[in-house]
């Protein structure tokens, strides 16, 4: 794509930035096959290459966003499916992330709008402030439709019915190996997730320590900066950005990490990303030292699990996948039927396909895909919130593909993915660490009945 910014235009580095990216495109339309928002819509103004007409004509006149431009960037998931088709290796996410700030710097919306964005970023990087939120979305429900907002009623549904208690596992601590020690890694405990459900973390913690990991929870770490990013507000974003950086160098020049383990995908994809948002900044170093060993937790249970067994620590355990009972939960005994969902930020944002679905089989589960596993179910950080109707028909899609294959529990590997899909189905979803947990000898998941 030809572009024509102007040198003074090109010191900017975001502006730079945004150049190259839009140099990159040929203008295929290949993105708009698997775009979720253009398969829902129709219009090419919500697909990438829509949106990348819209943002290059922003950018290089420097004019104020109008109201067209800004309602089709903001309907954008983020999912990153395009950056997965794309022949030519157009980074859209960069580019997006820099109309996003240029939006929220050049644009006034209404006030509705602000008001609800601002409340958005007040609440959700902050788990006390999310699960006071939580608690009183659930007493506000049965009010829910005398609600004018659509995005107001999304927030109250949100609410789950159970809002779990305070995990100390979440406190800055370390947690010892079982045996010898394979890895020193930190766990970050993310934001959302510690109000949305504590079992996570806690599977997560179990299953890294039998595999010999020494399990770090650093001081002063805490909200990845996802959820402010992709609202433009790069400032806010990079501030809780900064407190991870600093908190993760701080072990890494103490007792050493060998990774930084990631349980949301969501937030690995940013934090892997912190090279890329701190590079101008005086700070770039040890950013890019921390995004060079941050993992998915799939990634070092790929490298752990094939040299630990998989078998439980007492074999005559029931309903114990990947023991000598035969797991439970089918009528004729037979292995458990995982549907797993591939989240976006996960399958494209970090290029991870294979790993969660080859340790669950591993695990002795049966593991089965959906239809159009590649499209997003319409969570997407605050998405779901800012575009509920959007996000809904998406939502709507993905629990059909899911539930026709007949599983017996979904799994994903991210909190927004566990609750979208959660609130449109009555089959239990888990992260697949719980499942993992479960086969190694950890208790039943709790969506499966296990102890609460």
């Amino acid at each position: 794509m030809q572009t024509t910014f102007t040198p003074e235009q090109l010191t900017d580095p975001g502006t730079a930035r945004a150049n190259q990216i839009l140099r990159t495109c040929v203008h295929c339309g290949f993105c708009t096959a698997t775009c979720p928002t253009y398969q829902v819509l129709g219009d090419e103004l919500d697909s990438p290459r829509g949106r990348i007409y819209l943002i290059k004509d922003m950018l290089e006149n420097e004019r104020v966003p109008d109201e067209k431009t800004v309602k089709h960037i903001d309907r954008c998931l983020s999912c990153l499916a395009c950056m997965t088709t794309c022949p030519s290796g157009v980074h859209y996410m960069h580019l997006v992330d820099h109309a996003r700030e240029y939006i929220e710097t050049h644009y006034d919306r209404p006030w509705s709008d602000r008001a609800l964005r601002w409340l958005l970023a007040r609440i959700l990087p902050y788990p006390g402030r999310f699960r006071l939120a939580l608690l009183g979305a659930r007493i506000g429900r049965p009010f829910a439709r005398f609600l004018p907002d659509p995005r107001l009623r999304a927030m109250l549904a949100m609410a789950p019915k159970r809002i779990p208690p305070v995990s100390r596992n979440d406190d800055p601590q370390s947690f010892a190996p079982k045996g010898a020690r394979r890895m020193r890694v930190a766990l970050m405990t993310g934001c959302a997730q510690k109000a949305l459900n504590t079992d996570i973390n806690d599977a997560t913690i179990r299953l890294l320590t039998r595999l010999g990991c020494e399990v770090v929870v650093a001081r002063g770490a805490g909200c990845c900066g996802a959820l402010t990013h992709h609202m433009g507000k790069t400032a806010e974003s990079h501030g809780t950005a900064a407190q991870n950086i600093r908190a993760w160098v701080a072990e890494m020049d103490g007792a050493g990490l060998d990774a930084i383990v990631i349980n949301t995908s969501g937030c690995g994809t940013t934090v892997k990303d912190y090279g890329h948002m701190f590079r101008n900044s005086d700070m770039a170093g040890d950013a890019a030292r921390v995004a060079g060993i941050a993992r998915d937790v799939s990634e070092v249970l790929a490298q752990l699990m094939p040299e630990a067994p998989l078998r439980a620590a007492t074999p005559a355990r029931t309903e114990i996948a990947g023991t000598e009972a035969a797991p439970g939960g089918r009528p004729d005994g037979g292995p458990i039927r995982v549907a797993y969902h591939a989240a976006c930020s996960l399958q494209h944002g970090q290029k991870i396909k294979d790993h969660p679905k080859a340790l669950l089989k591993a695990a002795g589960f049966e593991v089965v895909e959906p239809a159009d596993s590649h499209l997003c179910c319409g969570s997407a950080g605050t998405y779901n919130l800012m575009q509920p109707e959007i996000s809904g028909q998406l939502k709507d899609r993905k629990v059909r593909t899911l539930e026709a294959k007949a599983p017996d529990v979904i799994a994903a590997g991210n909190i927004g993915c566990m609750m979208q899909i959660g609130s449109g189905t009555g089959i239990p979803v888990v992260h697949s660490v719980e499942l993992l947990d479960w086969a190694s000898g950890g208790p039943k998941p709790r969506a499966l009945g296990g102890p609460g």
